[in-house]
């Protein structure tokens, strides 16, 4: 069972709208790198793990994802707030405004909608764990790419943070891959 807090881990306070900016965040909500496979993944793979520190870890990371997704909705939500047809046309999302307006809607920063395609759960301890390892470098990575696109300090200082923890669950990952693979050579 978790229990929710209603704060998140860093909080979300945008001043600037921008359409465009929440479009390109957007892909840390439902892209294929993003925070809701993320969740899912991990989530989904703590059921195979052989032992309640791999189980408790996947637990722990995978909710989490899902107060990371919380933020990156927060931060395009507060992004769009107030914005309206000709703000998102003028910003070139025009085609996401027709179909969800404000709304926060899991898809890519292209436009592409949520697919659990997006992530793996293969029920092989070591298999499982070099996906996440991966999937958090992804993710570094995409926040990475934000920064590169944005110049607002209020969404970067948030993107920051979100990227530090990236970082923090690949580390624990990886401690946890090696305790796996030395398990494996002592047998």
């Amino acid at each position: 069972m978790f229990v929710f807090e209603k704060r998140t881990q860093i909080p979300v306070r945008i001043t600037n709208r921008n359409p465009k900016l929440a479009g390109i965040i957007l892909s840390q909500y439902g892209g294929p790198d993003g925070e809701m496979a993320a969740s899912l993944r991990y989530l989904s793979q703590r059921f195979s793990m052989p032992d309640n520190m791999g189980i408790g870890l996947l637990t722990d990371i995978g909710t989490e994802e899902l107060s990371h997704l919380e933020i990156v909705g927060s931060i395009v939500s507060q992004l769009t707030s107030g914005e309206g047809a000709k703000s998102f046309d003028r910003y070139g999302v025009g085609d996401y405004y027709v179909d969800h307006s404000n709304a926060v809607y899991p898809v890519n920063a292209s436009g592409a909608p949520f697919t659990a395609a997006y992530f793996q759960s293969k029920g092989d301890p070591i298999a499982d764990l070099v996906e996440d390892l991966a999937a958090e470098q992804k993710a570094r990575a995409t926040y990475d790419n934000i920064l590169r696109l944005s110049d607002d300090p209020d969404v970067n200082n948030v993107i920051r943070f979100l990227r530090a923890r990236e970082i923090v669950h690949f580390q624990r990952f990886g401690e946890l891959l090696n305790i796996y693979q030395s398990k494996i050579k002592n047998c």
